[in-house]
């Protein structure tokens, strides 16, 4: 591991309550991560969770960086990205782990593609099933109406959805929309080039909103199948299962990306359409209450009636709250 100027890549993870993952995905990094000079930076989002002294005790090698506030993803890899060295720039999270030459097969590929400004492993479950949203397409009203586990099984290779590169033979890799933030390698000129993470999201859409922007300055984003990393998934955000903060948080991180690359029209009836959707769910989740109540999953529905309401309540201009991030 390197940390001088000649440094073929810098690693930045944005740690919150993870400790335990971080210490795992460092070692991963370590064991596997030969061939290439790198450094690895991690900042800590003010949750103090011991991550600073394990790193002190055990990888001393790694730069930390303690934040007095939870700046959110973006600002927070924007803060590291700033004392980086790397000519490419690796961004993951701290609950994964990355296998065999995964860090190195990325970067050789972003190097040696002339049109590459961003590329993206493939990413497992723990259970090591793929992890589908790995990669993705550019979000439209309709893709995210429509978005759901159902429909996502039963037309897995739908345009709409964007992950057929997931689904097709062989190994060469895929010119995609967009590659999940939780490991995402982009040349160090294109970050620039196109002015970093946008501070407009507090959490979700900043790796969508990036390989836009990327695409709109001439570059593609690759899916490199042959990279593969082991993303535990969700920790970092949240400790329980998706709750109904990150649920209206990623409905606002959609619409700021709708506010920036469509119109104010569009804005709006991005709104009526989870307005409608919200209405349709809860209808569903009331009449099937009974139901759920004698499978034993009254807690499952009410977490489900939880988040709708605030998706509702999003949609009408209720959670105001959402504003301040």
């Amino acid at each position: 591991m390197e940390t001088h100027e000649d440094t073929d890549l810098s690693i930045i993870i944005v740690n919150w309550n993870s400790k335990a993952y971080l210490e795992k995905c460092i070692e991963s990094i370590l064991l596997w991560t030969v061939d290439i000079k790198y450094e690895i930076i991690v900042i800590d989002g003010a949750s103090f969770d011991g991550c600073g002294e394990m790193l002190r005790s055990l990888y001393p090698q790694v730069r930390f960086i303690q934040s007095d506030k939870n700046l959110g993803f973006a600002k927070a890899n924007n803060e590291a990205f700033r004392v980086s060295s790397g000519q490419n720039i690796l961004f993951l999270n701290p609950d994964t782990e990355v296998e065999g030459s995964a860090v190195e097969t990325l970067s050789e590929w972003l190097t040696s593609a002339a049109d590459a400004g961003i590329v993206g492993a493939k990413l497992l479950n723990s259970d090591r099933s793929v992890q589908t949203s790995c990669i993705q397409a550019f979000p439209t009203i309709l893709n995210q109406f429509l978005d759901s586990e159902a429909l996502r099984k039963a037309f897995p290779m739908a345009g709409l959805w964007g992950t057929s590169p997931l689904f097709e033979e062989g190994m060469i890799p895929k010119s995609v929309d967009a590659v999940s933030g939780a490991c995402l390698m982009i040349k160090r000129c294109v970050f620039e080039s196109v002015g970093t993470f946008s501070a407009d999201y507090f959490m979700y859409s900043e790796d969508i909103d990036l390989c836009f922007k990327a695409k709109q300055a001439g570059w593609k984003t690759y899916y490199v199948p042959t990279a593969v990393v082991v993303h535990h998934g969700g920790t970092s955000s949240s400790q329980t299962s998706v709750n109904a903060f990150s649920s209206v948080m990623m409905l606002e991180s959609r619409w700021r990306f709708f506010r920036k690359t469509r119109s104010s029209w569009y804005c709006k009836l991005y709104r009526v359409a989870i307005l409608f959707l919200s209405l349709i769910r809860l209808g569903l989740i009331l009449f099937g209450w009974p139901i759920y109540g004698l499978r034993g999953k009254g807690v499952l529905s009410g977490n489900m009636l939880k988040r709708w309401t605030a998706k509702l309540r999003w949609a009408m201009g209720g959670e105001g709250w959402v504003k301040t991030y």
